[in-house]
């Protein structure tokens, strides 16, 4: 399933669809045929491109904004991995996500989790030695925060992943529930649900906004290449919600 799930990745990826449409167009003899590609083409685009569209989807799908009891305090912030790439050098670097890392940093900065988790290992089909968690690590070192108060999941390859190998974390370390549970608004979602069917209790905690933050502008009906992009991500997080639904742990 991890496999097929990663192979068959690029179909949820409108570029994909767009791509399929204008080698149809490119290809057709019939011209009738072909202005008509070339139309839905163009107008594919212009949909999957259009910022108005999308932020109204995430406004309707994002999580909002966790608002926490200040005077609260967790046993853990379980960070979920995805805010940092490999380099060429086998190193790493932070990413796009990274706000995952800045607020689950800050969460136990402040005092409101006791412990910190970094969960995620290596998602990539023909994965080398590089591990995300190891590499975090290495940057928390950098904020000398107590060895006792961390704790490394380098194994996960996804989300289900992320929640299974969590918990045996958790138990052994005897860390009570309910957890914060960081990770970016698309995705907090089905990860969710994926915690929950694992039997994680968990209170989520949002961040790395990508749509429907914005202010309505003329713009929001301008085509952007950003947002044809973002479109890959929430449509990955849907056929994930319904596949993590329909699974039994």
């Amino acid at each position: 399933m991890f496999i097929l799930s990663k192979v068959l990745l690029f179909l949820l990826f409108p570029i994909t669809w767009l791509f399929v449409i204008f080698i149809f167009a490119i290809f057709s003899k019939n011209q009738h045929r072909k202005q008509r590609l070339l139309i839905f083409g163009l107008v594919v685009f212009y949909i999957f491109s259009m910022p108005f569209l999308l932020d109204k989807y995430a406004q309707l799908w994002d999580y909002p904004p966790a608002k926490l009891n200040k005077e609260a305090t967790y046993s853990c912030v379980i960070v979920l991995g995805g805010f940092s790439s490999e380099k060429a050098d086998s190193t790493g670097m932070f990413n796009g996500a990274s706000d995952r890392f800045i607020q689950g940093l800050k969460l136990h900065a402040t005092g409101q989790a006791s412990h910190i988790l970094i969960t995620s290992g290596n998602g990539a089909l023909d994965p080398d030695g590089f591990s995300e968690g190891d590499w975090v690590q290495t940057q928390l070192k950098q904020f000398n925060l107590p060895d006792s108060s961390v704790l490394i999941e380098n194994k996960s390859r996804n989300t289900i992943e992320n929640a299974v190998f969590t918990k045996k974390l958790l138990l052994a370390r005897h860390l009570a529930p309910p957890y914060l549970l960081v990770t970016s608004a698309f995705h907090m979602r089905r990860s969710q649900l994926i915690f929950k069917k694992a039997g994680l209790e968990t209170v989520p905690y949002t961040c790395n906004y990508i749509a429907g933050f914005g202010k309505f502008t003329v713009y929001s009906f301008w085509p952007s290449t950003e947002t044809f992009n973002n479109w890959g991500a929430y449509n990955k997080e849907l056929i994930g919600y319904v596949v993590a639904w329909l699974r039994k742990f």
